[in-house]
């Protein structure tokens, strides 16, 4: 609960990469008919100073605390960016969680490669995700019209952000909460509870592919209201 005893109404969505916002639709529309003001990033994608400024800039418009809440690459993105004064708590949904110092493609040392996640880069050093394995490596689970519009409207991102390192680790400072898809194909399974149970999360699990947030909304939103519920501001 918040310092006056009401539940947290503010949730900023923010996606990861190969992918824009509009992802979030089906979370944003559980939330906003439970009551909650709910904004959405659109990360360019292009550096993580640029997303976290994305980041910054929504969370500057919230009218008292919030939830952050970030998908995949995102993760990365809220770590630096949940520092913010408006931030009570962090939601990682099949999410990097880099420590301040790492870089995001220090998570992956250690665990098995996922044959299915295939990125082609360009010259300019944009990836986007292989279209053939798209849907086996992001979005297994969803319908194929679905999985054929995300793959259709990917947002490349700048590869060279995986070698960038974090300054700031906001689940140092503010409680935080995981939701883990078990058929997630990005991510080593091992890797995903790993990072989640290092910054003391409280993990959900829920059989999904990586775009949990898309085929599986109402789980993903039923963790954030928890959060909304449990987070001090």
């Amino acid at each position: 609960m918040t310092g006056a005893g009401q539940e947290i109404k503010n949730v900023v969505l923010v996606h990861g990469a190969f992918a824009d916002g509009s992802g979030w639709r089906g979370v944003h529309d559980d939330l906003t008919a439970q009551g909650y003001r709910v904004s959405v990033v659109q990360n360019p994608l292009t550096s993580l100073e640029d997303d976290v400024a994305a980041t910054t800039r929504v969370l500057d418009r919230q009218d008292g605390p919030a939830i952050l809440v970030g998908h995949s690459w995102g993760g990365t993105v809220i770590t630096e960016a949940g520092v913010h004064p408006k931030v009570a708590g962090l939601v990682y949904v099949s999410a990097l969680a880099p420590d301040a110092g790492e870089t995001t493609s220090q998570q992956y040392e250690g665990f098995a490669p996922t044959p299915d996640f295939v990125i082609d880069v360009g010259e300019d050093g944009y990836g986007f995700l292989n279209g053939d394995k798209f849907k086996a490596g992001f979005a297994a689970d969803a319908a194929d019209a679905d999985a054929a519009f995300l793959r259709d409207t990917q947002l490349p991102i700048n590869m060279a952000v995986f070698a960038t390192p974090v300054k700031n680790a906001a689940w140092r400072d503010k409680p935080s909460w995981a939701v883990i898809a078990t058929d997630d194909k990005a991510f080593d399974q091992a890797m995903l509870q790993h990072m989640a149970e290092r910054i003391g999360a409280e993990i959900t699990t829920v059989p999904a592919s990586h775009a949990v947030y898309v085929t599986q909304p109402a789980v993903v939103a039923g963790v954030i209201v928890t959060a909304a519920k449990n987070a001090t501001a």
